[in-house]
């Protein structure tokens, strides 16, 4: 049973709410927010008129002041979030903290930029809660390392909801008792199970929109006087006992050196638009193939991975060897290594369905196989391995050390506006649109005195 490490003096929510209360973001986690607002909206950019967007956009109750990333109507702040959230995760394309994993920027931008278009604020309180909704939902995710999805749950969904009300309660100038409140009612509020991984549906790409949703009510019910929980996290009853109830709490990584040692600047942003874990097995089978290796010299691909990769990423393995749409295919190693391979790349176009019925992809995938490596060092570092079996019966071994953009090798600022283009490209609009967009993200990161997003939005 999970067992909180005792706590003396004030509760977890009372330190949160007071980090949250006077903290100023450095220069490098200003940096690292700028990137997010950039991936941000170009990804939701992307998935404008994906049918999951278009659903969220059917769900809306109405109009309003704050921007759907792409469209030309306003709409409430809720609907807008939601909207957002959705339609930037929709591709699994966005950021990742690897020692969660958790995807932050799907979830604050959506709440950060609703509540300040809402609210006609400005810029520099975007900035400053993001950074700060950031830090929390990386810290957070290291409280019980792996035992959220143990238990079903999507971290990003549940811990999300937290980092949400922090965020917007920083936004508004909540003082910390009402900001204790707002987490302790985001704690009821967050919800998200993995059950997508069983067929492929659509649900992990709502729940950045909806932990967005729910914290930006908790922070708006705490201004008004709602109470929630003072040992939200530490009480028997409490968010980890619910999420993570099958590892001890250790409330260390959250709290020693809050605001002192930041982490969120190590936020990593994604190369390829797939599953996180996946991404430097897909840089393994680049470099296989750019070795000359053919597809048909392959006898077998056996990957040395985290056991705790293995139900999300790796099993069933018949069903990730052949998988059933475009989603699922994001979380399935053995279809991103296969397409890779074939492609040199891992974009949006590769994770169509039309891609998953290819012959050469599927062939390729039933090769690739795992065995578990109990020194792997997931979920502190994201590896790749291949050990590839030819015909002519050499052996060829390939290992990256780490995730490519992430804190080890991240992506040069010219490779980020690269991608936030292309997506842009993607989702219909042209050079023109996206420079807008861009100028817009950067009046934003400079403090602008209201919040607007420029072209197409």
């Amino acid at each position: 049973m999970n067992q909180h490490s005792p706590l003396s003096g004030p509760t977890v929510a009372d330190r949160l709410a007071a980090f949250a209360e006077s903290a100023v973001p450095p220069p490098a986690a200003d940096a690292v927010s700028r990137r997010l607002l950039l991936d941000i909206v170009g990804l939701a950019y992307s998935a404008r008129h994906e049918p999951y967007t278009r659903a969220a956009l059917a769900s809306a109750a109405g109009t309003g002041p704050c921007t759907a990333i792409g469209h030309a109507q306003g709409y409430s702040l809720y609907d807008a979030a939601l909207i957002n959230g959705t339609a930037a995760h929709g591709e699994d394309y966005d950021d990742t903290f690897e020692g969660g994993p958790v995807h932050a920027g799907a979830v604050l931008v959506p709440a950060t930029l609703a509540i300040a278009q809402h609210r006609k604020l400005n810029g520099a309180a975007v900035m400053r809660a993001l950074g700060i909704g950031a830090e929390l939902m990386s810290r957070l995710s290291l409280v019980t390392p792996q035992a959220i999805h143990k238990a079903g749950f999507h971290p990003t969904g549940v811990i999300g909801a937290l980092a949400a009300a922090a965020a917007v309660s920083v936004a508004i100038g909540l003082d910390r008792a009402r900001t204790a409140h707002a987490l302790g009612t985001a704690g009821s509020l967050a919800s998200g199970i993995i059950e997508y991984l069983s067929d492929g549906s659509w649900t992990k790409r709502l729940h950045p929109g909806a932990a967005a949703q729910a914290g930006l009510r908790a922070a708006l019910l705490a201004e008004a006087g709602f109470k929630g929980p003072g040992t939200v996290f530490e009480g028997d009853h409490g968010f980890f006992r619910a999420f993570a109830p099958s590892k001890t709490a250790n409330f260390a990584p959250l709290l020693d050196g809050l605001g002192e040692n930041w982490i969120m600047p190590t936020i990593a942003f994604k190369p390829y638009a797939c599953g996180t874990m996946t991404q430097p097995f897909i840089d393994c089978a680049i470099a296989l193939a750019r070795q000359g290796v053919a597809a048909d010299d392959i006898v077998s691909l056996v990957c040395k991975v985290g056991e705790g990769t293995v139900h999300r990423l790796w099993e069933p393995l018949a069903a990730k060897q052949a998988v059933p749409n475009g989603y699922a295919a994001k979380f399935s190693t053995p279809y991103c290594m296969a397409v890779g391979f074939l492609d040199g790349a891992a974009g949006l176009r590769q994770f169509g369905n039309d891609q998953t019925e290819r012959a050469d992809v599927r062939a390729l995938a039933a090769r690739i196989s795992y065995e578990i490596d109990p020194k792997d060092e997931y979920p502190s570092n994201f590896t790749g391995h291949l050990r590839a079996t030819l015909k002519d019966g050499s052996v060829r071994e390939i290992r990256q050390p780490h995730m490519r953009g992430g804190a080890r090798e991240p992506l040069s600022d010219a490779e980020l506006v690269a991608k936030f283009t292309a997506n842009v490209i993607f989702g219909g609009g042209d050079a023109a649109t996206a420079e807008a967009l861009r100028t817009a993200i950067d009046r934003i990161a400079a403090g602008a005195a209201t919040v607007t997003l420029g072209a197409g939005a």
